[in-house]
Parts: structure tokens; C-alpha cells; sequence
């Protein structure tokens, strides 16, 4: 029985062929990230271009504390406590997160070794996959009794018990490529400066930090967007009232939990419908803006 002969020739022949459709295939899937977030640009701007145009006063829109879509006799359209709630969530979050995952990722970094920073790396990110309904009942079953018995107050759902958790939430990120800039520091500045005579903190203070600023920035921009762009853990924690907080214990209302809360109640292309999409297209900008920020510091410090 004559069994085929296979060549070099059809060898090199079928790994060519296999060769482009790997590259296909992830050419293909990079392009499908970029279509499907300008499809997601095009419909938001799409249901949202209506309010735009006919309905919004930019004015009152952006600088207006009263959100009363759903008046009859006069509808006000204002964001500002909603943009107030969301900024003082996500700032008190940053205030939680930021010396945790900065501790964390320098314990790892710099300190840990072997099974023990295995055993880290993998527990930060088993964090980072609990799903955001389950913080958000953590904060409206655990931390709101506890701010309550602890503070003294009458309602524990406010701006700290979402901080709290929304900070919890991005601490794991921020952790993560906080530690991977500690990382890209290389080895010779830690061993020059301890060939000096500095300690292991001043090692880390004043060269290992200095040098990843732009890395541990970007940690610090993606929680940012991270937590401006949460929904259901702050929808549950902060007591989603429209309020200006003037202290950390006021419940407050979030853009992103506005829109979560009340989509599925209004009619579509009714001006509440397409102004909770311009909100989106808010939303999808001040992210974007983040991230992109991010991204470009992330490579200025992997250029340098």
C-alpha cells in the first residue's frame, strides 16, 4: 500500500496558509473591539441627538440641581446633583482605594516571593471578578447598619458606604497594573541605590515610586473610569436620592445608576427617554476621555 509523500515544500506550504489565518483571525478580532464601540457610540448619539437638538438647554442641563423628567406640567432636565453624587462617590472611592492597592501592589512587588505572591496575585484577582450586584448587597445589608450604629446616623446609604465599596471594587485594577509598573522598574536602580547605602524604603520611595509615576498614575486613571462608570453597586449603596451631598453621610443619586433606575420605566423616544441617552453620551465621553488618558500615560512610561 503507497502511502503520500509529504515534502518540505507542503509543509512550508501549510504553515503559510495557517500562518495568515491566524493573522486574519486576530486582525478580525481587533477590529471587531473598534466596530463594536462605535456601534455603541452611533445608537447612544443616535437616541440621544433628538433631546439634543430640540429639547436640551445645555445651561440648564449641566448646571440645573433638578432632575424632574417625569413632571407633566414642566419637565426639568438638570444633571448637576447627579453629576455631584457621581464625582463624590468616585473621589471618596480613590481616597479608599488608593492607599490599598499602592500597599498592596508594593508588598507584592518588592516584598513578597515565591507561593506567597502566587497565592496574592491570584486572590486580587479572584476580587476583581465578584460581580457588582454583590458588593452592591454587601453595602444595603452590612455597611449600612454599620454606618448607622457606628456613625449614628439615620440612613447609612450615602456617600460613604458607596465610596467604601466602590473603592473595594477598584482596588484589585488598580492593584494589578499598579504592580506591573513597580515591575518595569528595572533591577540596576534598586541595586544602585542600595549599593549607596539606602534602606528597602527608601529604595521604593525615592526611586522604584519616581520611576513608575507614569505606570502608578495610570493605575490611578483606569479606577477613576472604572468607578465613574459603575451601576449597580452604587445604585444599591448610595440611596439613589437627587441631592447635592454636603457631607460624606447624604445619599446621593449616580448618572450611571439614573439610567439603570429609570430606562426601563419611560417610554421610548418620549424627551425623558433620549435625555437619559444623552446622559449615556456624557457618560461615554468623560470615560473615553479617562481611559484614553490612561492608555497614553501607560505608554509614555513603557516608551521611556
Amino acid at each position: 500500500m503507497n502511502h503520500p509523500v509529504t515534502t518540505d515544500f507542503d509543509r512550508r506550504d501549510r504553515d503559510w496558509y495557517m500562518d495568515k489565518l491566524v493573522q486574519l483571525v486576530v486582525f478580525v478580532s481587533g477590529i471587531s473591539a473598534i466596530v463594536f464601540v462605535i456601534g455603541i457610540f452611533i445608537f447612544i448619539t443616535k437616541e440621544g441627538m433628538g433631546f439634543i437638538l430640540d429639547t436640551m438647554d445645555p445651561v440648564e442641563f449641566f448646571t440645573s440641581p433638578y432632575w424632574e423628567p417625569s413632571d407633566e406640567d414642566a419637565p426639568e432636565y438638570g444633571i448637576l446633583a447627579l453629576i455631584a453624587g457621581t464625582a463624590s462617590v468616585t473621589g471618596l472611592a480613590l481616597l479608599v482605594s488608593i492607599p490599598f492597592s499602592l500597599g498592596a501592589a508594593v508588598f507584592i512587588g518588592e516584598f513578597s516571593t515565591g507561593k506567597t505572591r502566587e497565592f496574592l496575585k491570584i486572590l486580587i484577582e479572584l476580587l476583581a471578578a465578584i460581580p457588582s450586584v454583590v458588593w452592591g448587597f454587601i453595602g444595603l445589608t452590612i455597611m449600612n447598619p454599620l454606618i448607622i450604629d457606628i456613625f449614628d446616623v439615620p440612613v447609612g446609604l450615602s456617600v460613604l458606604n458607596a465610596g467604601i465599596i466602590l473603592g473595594l471594587m477598584t482596588a484589585p485594577i488598580m492593584t494589578s497594573i499598579a504592580e506591573d509598573a513597580l515591575k518595569a522598574v528595572p533591577d540596576r536602580y534598586r541595586e544602585a541605590a542600595e549599593a549607596m547605602g539606602a534602606t528597602r524604603w527608601q529604595v521604593i520611595f525615592k526611586v522604584v515610586f519616581p520611576a513608575a509615576k507614569n505606570g502608578l498614575l495610570g493605575a490611578v486613571l483606569l479606577g477613576v473610569g472604572r468607578g465613574f462608570g459603575e451601576t449597580m453597586a452604587v445604585l444599591l449603596a448610595t440611596g439613589h436620592s437627587v441631592n447635592i451631598p454636603h457631607s460624606i453621610f447624604d445619599p446621593v443619586r449616580a448618572l450611571t445608576a439614573t439610567i439603570a433606575a429609570e430606562l426601563g420605566e419611560t417610554a421610548v423616544g418620549s424627551d425623558h427617554y433620549q435625555a437619559l441617552f444623552t446622559i449615556g453620551i456624557f457618560l461615554f465621553a468623560i470615560t473615553f476621555i479617562i481611559n484614553l488618558t490612561a492608555d497614553l500615560v501607560v505608554r509614555g512610561v513603557r516608551n521611556g
